[in-house]
């Protein structure tokens, strides 16, 4: 704690020596090492899906489908990692050292629900709904971005540690 009983703004690296533990210790990160993947992979087939409806009218009904499985995958990383910041974190979602990534992960499940919503009560065209599940994609992969570069600075920060700990060894 700081002057004046506040937190500190500034955390010494992406997690606390007991959070990396926790981290470690949980099969959560074992579920979110393999839906993260997952998630890429179906993102994939479903974006060239949707291109391919969109730029030869063919497929709808696929790309409709592997939105839907885009959206389920989504859903249940979305759970999962949720249950994963409170296990290393103490909160559910918005712990400091992933505010901004479940920020963004908030507006790709806003906009595949739109999607949902739209495909469910039919007050959107296909090409709406693609439009939408392109908007949903485009940030999808800002946020995965986040994720990677969360994952390199913990990585780094763990090497940082590692070398620290071998000058004083020496």
């Amino acid at each position: 704690m700081s002057a004046g009983g506040r937190q500190p703004s500034q955390r010494p690296g992406l997690y606390t020596e007991a959070e990396r533990k926790r981290r470690d210790e949980t099969v959560w990160t074992l579920v979110q090492g393999i839906l993260a993947p997952l998630q890429f992979l179906v993102f994939l087939i479903s974006l060239g899906l949707v291109i391919r409806t969109l730029m030869t009218g063919e497929g709808a009904a696929m790309a409709h489908i592997s939105i839907l499985i885009k959206t389920l995958v989504l859903y249940t990383i979305m759970v999962t990692g949720a249950i994963w910041e409170k296990v290393v974190f103490g909160q559910y979602l918005f712990a400091p050292a992933f505010f901004w990534e479940d920020v963004v992960s908030f507006v790709v499940i806003a906009l595949h629900t739109i999607y949902l919503a739209g495909l469910t009560l039919g007050f959107m065209t296909d090409l709406q709904l693609f439009a939408i599940t392109l908007a949903a994609y485009a940030t999808y992969v800002v946020n995965a971005a986040q994720f990677l570069l969360k994952l390199r600075a913990a990585r780094l920060q763990m090497d940082a540690e590692a070398f620290s700990a071998m000058e004083v060894v020496q």
